[in-house]
């Protein structure tokens, strides 16, 4: 699978730009591959696609040699175990607010001896016709990424026992959720906010994870590579609203400049 270097660039330090894809479209995960991005992020939490969607957008990625991450939305077994049995390079989980939900999630992702995922003939694994079953557990427990949001005061006290478990690679920063769960909706700017965010990235660089960030505008995302980010991502939807208005912004200047002449 094309995935397998995601992790290892992470490790060695790279800063990597992903995007966040909510339109359910197979065609925009291949033209994120085929534009440079480094991963996507599925999102099956704040969108409409389901499970056979999601297998569309993934097979769309590998043909590309583009990782794709799910976001799942709930931190269920049964559920990662479908995504990462489609071949999803890694899971991504809102909400994880203990060190007993982190360790789910890796036992969730993760094969024996690390975690408790069931063992099938998948679509991940070539089903198995090229690959044995022991050969692919030892890919997805080698390079199977697993990253969680931190997105609340709970999460946050439990910040230091959650990036100890081992078998989590990311801890990424829910700005939305954090601002709104510290009582500045939409607000990320505010300094509550801000101390939050450095706090997750300082406590992931000390326990030998990678921090992650969404990032609203280029000049953001390359502020956070200088803050050491790692796991950079920006979504359909804002790129999708971002390149409309400069289009029609320039449409209507171009507009303006003729009407002179």
């Amino acid at each position: 699978m094309p995935f397998y270097s995601l992790k290892q660039r992470i490790l060695t330090g790279e800063s990597l730009l992903g995007c966040f894809l909510q339109l359910g479209s197979p065609t925009a995960a291949e033209v994120c591959g085929l534009a440079g991005l480094d991963f996507i992020v599925i999102d099956a939490e704040h969108s409409e696609i389901d499970l056979e969607t999601t297998a569309h957008m993934i097979r769309a990625a590998d043909s590309v040699g583009l990782p794709a991450i799910v976001r799942c939305a709930v931190n269920e077994p049964q559920v990662i175990l479908r995504y990462m049995d489609l071949g999803a390079a890694g899971i991504q989980i809102p909400q994880i607010n203990t060190v007993e939900e982190a360790q789910q999630v890796v036992n969730s992702v993760k094969y024996r001896p690390i975690g408790r995922r069931g063992l099938a003939s998948v679509r991940a694994g070539n089903y198995f016709m090229n690959m044995s079953a022991r050969e692919y557990i030892r890919m997805v427990n080698d390079h199977a990424l697993v990253v969680i949001h931190i997105e609340t005061p709970e999460s946050l006290s439990a910040l230091q026992e959650i990036s100890r478990v081992d078998g989590i690679d990311v801890l990424f920063i829910g700005p939305t959720d954090l601002s709104y769960s510290l009582g500045f909706p939409g607000e990320p700017n505010e300094p509550a906010v801000q101390d939050a965010f450095n706090h997750v990235i300082s406590v992931a660089r000390q326990n030998g994870k990678a921090s992650g960030m969404m990032a609203s505008n280029p000049s953001a995302a390359a502020q956070y590579i200088d803050r050491g980010i790692q796991y950079i991502t920006t979504s359909d939807k804002v790129e999708l609203t971002s390149g409309i208005h400069k289009y029609l912004s320039q449409v209507h200047s171009f507009r303006k400049e003729l009407d002179k002449g």
